[in-house]
């Protein structure tokens, strides 16, 4: 069965951006506080991680399958110019299929008839891997509907004050998650899994 996940760079004090959408100079110094070289899709953007986290990174993109992102984070990133840098295929989860776009493509998969659809897409797409889901309102509606298995936080040691967390306004809270069943110390940065429980 395919396991679908969340993730996200995370401040000690539970934040995922700041008010502005911003703050990430701060959250995402570990991809570039280290000697070991992290390649992506994109060949403008390489990570350079301790080595914990390298292979961290290796370790997740190989498991992953397909990605499911909401049509914010699509936007901001403007489509990561027609190729995500982990190089699988996305699902978009969108109201319509936004100008000069193809509905399905080898890149992105627009679906506009909900959350449950995105997810049964990506994991036809998947196959045996897993769904990475991107982004926090998407990550929310995932875990309220009941189809998150597990949730993966990369902690870092800085308090943003204020900001947007992961979960913003969960329907369910509070839930109680298992683990943390994976901790990888990496420099400025512990890597962090928790099982999502699915016995209520």
């Amino acid at each position: 069965m395919t396991k679908v996940t969340t993730g996200a760079t995370m401040s000690l004090d539970g934040y995922i951006a700041d008010t502005s959408h911003g703050g990430f100079e701060h959250l995402f110094r570990w991809y570039g506080n280290g000697d070991v070289e992290v390649p992506t899709a994109n060949p403008d953007m390489t990570f350079r991680t301790s080595e914990a986290s390298a292979q961290h990174i290796r370790e997740l993109t190989e498991r992953t399958g397909a990605l499911v992102v909401g049509r914010r984070l699509f936007d901001m990133t403007n489509g990561w110019g027609g190729r995500h840098p982990m190089d699988v295929p996305v699902v978009v989860v969108t109201h319509h299929v936004p100008e000069g776009w193809d509905r399905e493509g080898d890149s992105f998969v627009f679906v506009t008839d909900g959350i449950e659809a995105a997810i049964a897409r990506a994991k036809a797409i998947a196959g045996d891997k897993e769904v990475g889901v991107n982004g926090g309102t998407i990550a929310t509606q995932v875990l309220e509907a009941g189809l998150l298995d597990e949730v993966h936080v990369d902690l870092v040691p800085v308090l943003l004050g204020d900001g947007i967390p992961l979960f913003a306004n969960l329907g369910i809270a509070p839930l109680q998650l298992e683990g943390p069943t994976r901790v990888v110390q990496g420099t400025e940065v512990t890597h962090l899994a928790y099982r999502v429980r699915k016995d209520g």
